[in-house]
């Protein structure tokens, strides 16, 4: 049993004799590039981020151009609307201007009779006082 106990403390003193090492970093993420293709890397970065922006700022352009299309097509249905309004306005114009005319052709007969009847009258007074001052004599 002394054996063992000697063995055991035998290994453990060799193990803690030994230099240990660990691994401190290891990034497998890294990679390493050449200059020129680095540049090229950077260079397409770039051209992807202003892509990224001229497709937001088209976005942009897109809702802006969209509202302008919703304001016209309002403006477009108003003035429709106004058209259609005006054409009613004629339309009735019209009609109350056939309706006046009519009326006006109407007052001109009817002052005609009248003045007829009133000539008539008239005369028919002139002979009765022709009659009346022929009866008297």
């Amino acid at each position: 049993m002394k054996l063992i106990i000697k063995w055991m403390l035998l290994t453990v003193l060799i193990m803690m004799s030994f230099t240990s090492f660990s691994q401190t970093v290891t990034d497998s993420t890294s990679i390493q590039l050449k200059k020129p293709i680095v540049k090229l890397v950077i260079k397409d970065l770039i051209k992807g981020d202003g892509a990224k922006q001229k497709v937001v700022l088209f976005g942009d352009k897109i809702n802006l151009l969209e509202q302008k299309v919703v304001l016209k097509d309002s403006i477009i249905l108003n003035l429709n609307g106004k058209i259609s309004n005006f054409n009613s306005i004629l339309s009735t114009k019209s009609d109350q201007l056939s309706l006046s005319e009519k009326l006006s052709k109407q007052l001109q007969l009817d002052l005609k009779k009248s003045q007829l009847k009133n000539k008539l009258t008239a005369g028919a007074g002139i002979v009765a006082v022709i009659a009346t001052v022929l009866l008297l004599k």
